[in-house]
């Protein structure tokens, strides 16, 4: 069954252009906004499978149209479509209930996969957000979004190693994305904080 999509975003041939991309993977565009307000009425009459949506839209921006949207339509997921890689707006996405973060730039390559993983109820993130300062942050933030639906991210005992596995099976195992397998299938946050501090007095000039 064909995924079915609504496209928001105030730019139509950014709209023209994503749909294209989308409907030659044989998603289903049901419905297209060009502000935030739309959206959420797209998002109400319809219930898609998925939003996609623009961060800097007008009358309402996408992460205040995400919390509208999920209180209107629980099951749908959201990704954000945007030209912001700052980590102020990647956490305020997260903790609106976006469940997909994607950087116009990387559309092409990433969009498809994004939607795709959080379809299955998992967290899509770039790598690049999560190797950052504020990784463990993102993880922490889009973890308590994916619990309900998926396994708790540090293994249990019975569960799989990563070791030897392939990317894609570590994200099966972790219940995550492709590109945030890389990074969770690493330490927790809490024992890579506990070490940068305990070598902190030996080296501290070393970044976060």
């Amino acid at each position: 069954m064909s995924i079915r999509i609504v496209l928001a975003d105030d730019h139509q041939l950014i709209r023209q252009g994503v749909r294209a991309l989308l409907e030659r993977e044989h998603f289903h565009v049901v419905g297209e906004a060009s502000n935030g307000r739309d959206a959420v009425d797209q998002v109400t009459a319809l219930h898609p499978d998925v939003a996609v949506v623009d961060i800097g839209m007008p009358m309402l921006n996408g992460v205040d149209a995400a919390q509208q949207i999920l209180r209107a339509s629980p099951t749908t997921k959201i990704v954000a479509l945007t030209m912001h890689a700052e980590d102020s707006y990647v956490m305020s996405a997260l903790r609106a209930g976006v469940r997909g973060y994607v950087l116009k730039t990387q559309a092409g390559s990433d969009l498809i996969e994004a939607i795709l993983q959080v379809s299955r109820g998992m967290t899509y993130l770039e790598s690049g957000h999560l190797h950052g300062r504020r990784g463990c942050e993102y993880r922490q933030a889009a973890g308590s979004r994916v619990r309900s639906t998926q396994p708790a991210r540090a293994r249990s005992p019975a569960a799989p190693s990563p070791r030897g596995k392939t990317t894609k099976e570590i994200a099966r195992v972790l219940g995550v994305g492709v590109k945030t397998a890389i990074r969770t299938a690493r330490p927790s946050c809490a024992s890579s904080t506990s070490t940068r501090r305990r070598g902190s007095s030996a080296t501290p000039s070393a970044k976060a």
